[in-house]
């Protein structure tokens, strides 16, 4: 047999070759291996460094690894988070010349974590709860894209956390399918699936004493069934709108938040119809929004001011002609950031006169105007627009003072 190396990246097959092909993965000595936390596997899994790169190698059948690289790529290329194919070796041979398994190589997912190694700590129930919605989300999308996982697991996943996201990546397709759509009946397998395999591995964990006492985990692993159907319905339900009816896309995003999740992307595109909402999911940890806010504009802000702030920034960024969503961390996010801090949020707290604010902070003032024009267009079945709320706004303080005799109202209370 003739060892082939298939990549995806033409640079990659002159790295791999320096790799101890002709020994089994378990037997590979130390200087090639990285000693990173792994998670439980049918096959044998090691990290190995090749050049600068950290991968992670898999034994397994030619077939199925085969099966798995290309599932990978195709997951890839629907911008589903999954770890990165990098290629697949095959016609490997013992030095007794005996044949070898194929080896499928991923890149490592710098800052992911198996879940044991996660509970290596107790982990607090809130904690897990986070994660669990990150699988949830993760499933979600996996299913919009049309791929069946067949082995939905925490030991198939692998968990990140970066600037108090939680986000979680397939680490395992082996048992995967794409079509085009998925039935309701192939996604209902999916999440019962993944519903047993969960409370077998927390039942695991809390025989080691790795679970948090008051965690039941025939509860948690019911709950991920009620927060995937929550968001498989918020998430496909028809989203298309008025144009005048902008408050409608303010109240799918709040209930988005009262389910857990915030909106990491939004796009809006025109139909004959209407304006299409689409939304992207993300699960938070407290202080993300506050964090987040203040570096794409500066202000320093509370944690629920910050998550009105930034939802109201994302709809304005949607409607702009430069927004390039898919990439909020991107120079150009920034720069529309600051853009609707000049020609936005200043001028609208602005217009609010100091008599009248009531000692409140122009993070708390834009976002009780945000408030009041979310009340205002509901009652008037249409998006009423900032201008028009935060005139009506002014004027009701205004009067409120007058009632009272020259006094501004409370910080917190809406006019009525």
């Amino acid at each position: 047999m003739t060892l082939q190396i298939s990549a995806t990246n033409p640079e990659h097959p002159g790295l791999l070759l320096d790799l101890p092909w002709g020994l089994p993965l378990d037997e590979w000595p130390e200087h090639h291996l990285v000693p990173l936390p792994r998670g439980i596997s049918r096959h044998v899994v090691r990290y190995a460094r090749a050049g600068d790169e950290v991968l992670a190698v898999k034994e397994l059948a030619e077939r199925p690894a085969l099966h798995e690289y290309e599932l990978l790529r195709s997951l890839d290329r629907l911008g589903i988070p999954a770890v990165d194919p990098l290629a697949v070796v095959t016609g490997r041979t013992g030095e007794d010349g005996e044949p070898l398994e194929t080896a499928l190589i991923t890149r490592h997912l710098g800052g992911s974590l198996p879940y044991r190694s996660m509970f290596e700590t107790t982990m607090r129930p809130s904690t897990m709860n986070r994660l669990m919605d990150a699988l949830a989300v993760l499933l979600v999308r996996l299913h919009l894209v049309g791929f069946a996982w067949g082995d939905c697991s925490l030991s198939n996943t692998l968990f990140r956390r970066d600037a108090g996201a939680f986000a979680a990546y397939l680490v395992d397709a082996e048992t995967g399918e794409v079509q085009t759509t998925l039935s309701r009946g192939q996604r209902e397998y999916d999440i019962d699936l993944a519903r047993v395999n969960i409370a077998g591995e927390l039942l695991d964990l809390e025989a080691s004493g790795a679970l948090h006492p008051s965690v039941d985990p025939i509860e948690f692993a019911l709950a991920i069934t009620e927060r995937y159907n929550d968001l498989w319905t918020e998430l496909t339900r028809q989203s298309v709108y008025p144009a005048n009816k902008r408050h409608y896309i303010d109240r799918r995003i709040r209930r988005l938040n009262d389910l857990g999740f915030d909106v990491a992307e939004m796009q809006i595109g025109s139909s004959s119809d209407g304006d299409s909402v689409t939304f992207l999911p993300k699960v938070v940890d407290a202080g993300h929004h506050q964090r987040q806010l203040l570096r794409l504009t500066g202000l320093d802000t509370e944690e629920n001011q910050a998550r009105r702030l930034l939802g109201d920034l994302e709809s304005w960024m949607a409607t702009q002609d430069d927004y390039a969503p898919g990439d909020p961390a991107g120079a150009r996010t920034e720069v529309l950031a600051h853009r609707w801090v000049r020609e936005v949020f200043r001028p609208t707290v602005r217009a609010v006169p100091l008599g009248l604010r009531g000692g409140m902070d122009p993070a708390q003032l834009y976002h009780e105007l945000l408030e009041h024009r979310w009340y205002m267009s509901e009652e008037a079945e249409g998006d009423v627009g900032l201008e028009t709320a935060t005139e009506d706004y002014v004027r009701r303080l205004a009067d409120s003072a007058s009632d009272e005799g020259g006094e501004p109202r409370e910080d917190g209370e809406r006019p009525s």
